[in-house]
């Protein structure tokens, strides 16, 4: 089965099945360090059967709320061009609805009672992610280790870090990828930004997050590379990229450093916008990045790859 084909089941179900069913993009880092770009010139929403067959103790969406939200079969991937599109509202499966009991749902006496309970469930912060790109790096190191930032990359990481500091923010956090120029340049950004805490993390590592469309003629990964690094990027996708916590009181910020190839792939999946399009936007060495995931769950992009705080002599896309 192909993947959208997957990806159109998954939006609406199995022929009216109660199975949730999710697709994940399938696809070995690619050669010289892995961020394919191109040369000059050259969730699945959650599917709503009737009650009595639902699960136990499972409740997506109400019938009504699951046809505004989802289009007829086959899905959105597959939908006549300028036909629009949709949003769905359970993206990250944290839909206050979607995550009452169906037993007790079904159990409620009054109206203010469920209300009381969606209201437990529901996020009250808003999150604002920055998506970093590393720093210009060694193109001829033979394994990663040797793939350290060149000195202009540890320019750009003190320039990317005076200006994140800059931002006059409360950083929460900084999760970075476990490859060494990612390490590196999130250990020159933290020089700016004492006292943040650092994690580091295998499933933001570069890779092939899946076939771009349209392909590109000088990066052609096998296809065994996809479904390992896809299954991989989709991971950190569904782990760090979601609305707040309904335990979250305050607004946060928090800072990923990993690669271009990640970064965009989650941007598409974070808008919704086809996944297979990641390899059309391009990101500049030390770029930032700003998602923002609201408390009702809707995403909006406010920067994309901006560099406009380098002088552009410093400027590298490598």
């Amino acid at each position: 089965m192909s993947f959208r084909r997957a990806l159109a089941l998954a939006a609406c179900g199995l022929a009216g099945g109660s199975v949730l069913f999710s697709a994940v993009a399938v696809g070995k880092q690619p050669a010289r360090g892995g961020d394919a770009e191109p040369r000059p010139g050259g969730s699945a929403a959650a599917a709503v059967p009737p009650a009595s067959a639902a699960p136990p103790g499972l409740l997506l969406l109400p019938p009504a709320a699951a046809a505004a939200s989802c289009p007829p079969a086959p899905g959105w991937i597959e939908r006549p061009a300028g036909t629009g599109g949709y949003w769905d509202s359970n993206w990250d499966r944290r839909e206050p609805l979607a995550l009452i009991n169906l037993k007790k749902k079904n159990e409620e006496t009054g109206e203010e009672e469920l209300a009381s309970r969606l209201d437990h469930y529901k996020a009250k912060a808003t999150r604002h992610i920055f998506l970093i790109r590393h720093s210009q790096y060694n193109l001829d190191g033979r394994a990663d280790k040797d793939r350290t930032l060149t000195p202009l990359g540890r320019e750009q990481a003190e320039l990317t870090g005076h200006r994140l500091a800059s931002l006059g923010l409360k950083f929460d956090q900084i999760i970075h990828s476990s490859m060494t120029r990612a390490t590196e340049t999130t250990e020159i950004i933290s020089k700016h930004l004492p006292g943040v805490k650092k994690i580091s993390t295998d499933l933001l590592r570069e890779g092939a997050p899946i076939e771009p469309d349209p392909p590109v003629s000088h990066w052609k990964p096998e296809a065994v590379q996809y479904y390992e690094d896809g299954a991989r990027i989709e991971a950190a996708f569904r782990n760090f990229i979601h609305r707040a916590d309904a335990k979250q009181e305050e607004d946060s910020y928090e800072i990923f450093v990993c690669h271009a190839n990640v970064i965009r792939y989650i941007v598409c999946r974070a808008l919704q916008f086809p996944p297979e399009g990641w390899l059309r936007m391009s990101l500049n060495n030390g770029s930032i990045t700003h998602l923002v995931i609201r408390p009702n769950g809707r995403v909006a992009l406010r920067t994309l790859g901006d560099t406009g705080f380098m002088p552009p002599d410093k400027i590298t896309r490598t």
